[in-house]
């Protein structure tokens, strides 16, 4: 009995040692182990990555001169609106000439860009007959989309298709005067080329008569030619 008493309380004494031991250990882990806020804030930052769109900067606009610009402004805005009309008018014959009157329309803003002499012409056409038509083309626009037959509504849209065949005549004898300078230009050209042409006598040209120097020999002869006729 002394001995089974003896074992049972050195058994005790065993598991008592064994329970402090393992206590001091986990103590020991707990404060030399990084607690979960001390483990974020040893992790450097990580900067938010960045999509293509984010670091990339928008395109400037590309600028003509401040008397260009308002032109090409304006023109791409009612080059847009057309191009909503165009959509949304079911007629197919008013929306080829709605398309024919936005490549007009182009060609002249285009001109403002080459050649900005033209820009006063080129105001005249911004300022009223391009907006005017717009005006006109909402007009026909909410009239065709009201689907309802009626003496003023069908006398209305059929005078505004019969206003867009002028509208491209208008515009195509606007876009033909802008290059009257151009055409000028290129006469003038011609007309030097052929004289030299013919100086040289590189031309097929034989009316053309080449005056000889004021002073020369045969400029006093062809004078007195001249005088003699």
């Amino acid at each position: 009995m002394y001995e089974l008493g003896g074992l049972l309380a050195a058994l005790g004494i065993g598991l008592g040692m064994a329970y402090l031991v393992g206590r001091m250990v986990g103590r020991a882990q707990t404060q030399t182990s990084p607690q979960p806020e001390q483990q974020q804030a040893a992790q450097p930052k990580q900067e938010p990555v960045r999509s293509t769109s984010q670091r990339v900067k928008p395109a400037e606009k590309k600028s003509y001169g401040p008397e260009v610009d308002p032109i090409v402004e304006e023109g791409n805005k009612a080059l847009s609106e057309m191009g909503r009309l165009y959509m949304s008018i079911q007629d197919t014959e008013v929306r080829s000439k709605i398309n024919e009157i936005m490549r007009i329309t182009d060609k002249i803003v285009q001109d403002a860009i080459q050649d900005p002499s033209d820009i006063p012409q080129i105001k005249k056409f911004m300022n009223y007959y391009l907006p005017t038509t717009i005006k006109l083309l909402n007009a026909y626009d909410r009239m065709s989309a009201l689907g309802v037959d009626g003496e003023n509504i069908d006398k209305s849209m059929k005078n505004i298709n019969e206003m867009l065949d002028a509208a491209i005549l208008a515009y195509k004898k606007r876009l033909d005067s802008l290059f009257a300078n151009q055409a000028l230009d290129i006469e003038t050209d011609i007309d030097v080329m052929n004289q030299m042409l013919a100086r040289e006598g590189l031309s097929e040209n034989k009316d053309f008569v080449i005056q000889p120097a004021a002073g020369s020999v045969a400029g006093a002869s062809a004078q007195a030619v001249q005088q003699a006729k």
